[in-house]
């Protein structure tokens, strides 16, 4: 139903999106996730041509949008858009919002619109609203409200632009459970969501979107418990790292073990979680120090927000033993007491550089 190719748009002197090339079927449910700035809702008003393409096509159900002979309200009625905001018309009842683009735009007379109205009122759960005004509405059911209105024209397509995002925590739920249902009944949607577990729960399949390119999709599986790019795992996992560049044994370890307190600081992680950190840290440096002779180390600690994992990760150019070898000499490994501080341990060699990897518990 949709395709692009090379799509590109830009503000100015900055690239927002690049080289798009992306084909959704009938009845499919893309979720497209991503950190903020991205392109993500960029990307939705290019489809619906509320922002013009600086590149490349789009067409939808085989007509090119781009062309300016192309009638664009006529594909706007069967791609219609939820926002954000609601944008709904504040004095109207919830009733004349629902009617007023059918009758209108699509030519239905007032009973067919308020009698199709009723029923995808009550579909929402809003029913009694009908007669309210938007400003008598929780942000919850404004929301649902804004999807019954959308409904009202008989999309084939609906792009939701972060659908949930205004609302408190407590009214998620009841649009999330709009939108399940509209998968479920087939309908064709994108749907741009910091929800994790609903665009798992309700994709057919999930674009990650980074540096204004897909830089991963597949399945839900595939995106979320088994991402095949770094940026993606970091996002999806919530990590948060920081890195150091370790290039002699003489290396500054005061700035160092400041640098890992203060990120610790920063994830709210425990004291003694911290002191932990730093012991293993300079444990595992020390035992490496004969190998800081000729090469360098870079060292990673990133913590899962939604693992609460804590890792660290000591890359080197070469392949010195591994300091958790028992088969060593007592002074060339870790000791006891890090061992004791350790969930789990990793230790790869390949082409000329080794990776350990340490999970704490």
């Amino acid at each position: 139903m949709i395709k692009t190719e090379h799509l590109s748009k830009k503000f100015g002197n900055l690239t927002v999106l690049r080289e798009i090339n992306l084909q959704i079927n009938e009845g499919e449910v893309i979720s497209i996730v991503g950190p903020s700035g991205c392109g993500k809702s960029t990307l939705l008003r290019c489809l619906n041509l509320l922002e013009r393409p600086s590149g490349g096509s789009i067409s939808i159900d085989g007509i090119d949008i781009l062309d300016p002979a192309t009638n664009v309200p006529k594909i706007r009625q069967k791609m219609n858009m939820v926002f954000q905001s609601f944008n709904l018309f504040d004095h109207l009842s919830v009733m004349d919002n629902l009617t007023i683009a059918p009758i209108r735009l699509l030519g239905k007379n007032s009973k067919d619109a308020e009698r199709k109205a009723a029923g995808l009122l009550a579909m929402v759960g809003l029913a009694e609203k009908a007669e309210s005004f938007p400003d008598e509405l929780s942000g919850g059911q404004k929301q649902r409200v804004a999807i019954a209105r959308c409904l009202a024209m008989d999309p084939e397509i609906i792009l939701f632009d972060e659908p949930t995002s205004a609302l408190d925590p407590t009214m998620v739920s009841e649009v999330l459970s709009v939108i399940r249902r509209l998968a479920k009944n087939g309908m064709t949607m994108i749907i741009v969501t910091h929800e994790m577990d609903f665009a798992r729960d309700v994709s057919s399949r999930v674009i990650y979107l980074d540096e204004g390119i897909i830089y991963e999709e597949g399945s839900p599986a595939e995106i979320f418990d088994h991402p095949r790019k770094e940026k993606t795992r970091a996002f999806i996992h919530r990590i948060r790292s920081i890195g150091c560049h370790i290039a002699s044994p003489d290396y500054d370890r005061y700035t160092m073990n400041a640098e890992i307190e203060a990120f610790c600081e920063k994830q709210i992680l425990p004291s003694i979680t911290r002191q932990n950190l730093i012991l293993v840290v300079e444990e595992v440096l020390r035992a490496f120090r004969p190998a800081l002779e000729n090469a360098s180390i870079d060292l990673t600690v990133a913590w899962s927000e939604k693992k609460e994992r804590l890792e660290v990760a000591f890359d080197i150019a070469g392949t010195p033993a591994n300091p958790f070898d028992e088969s060593l000499a007592p002074s060339e490994q870790v000791s006891a007491v890090v061992r004791g501080l350790l969930q789990e341990v990793d230790y790869l060699q390949a082409d000329g550089r080794s990776r350990l990897t340490l999970s704490l518990n």
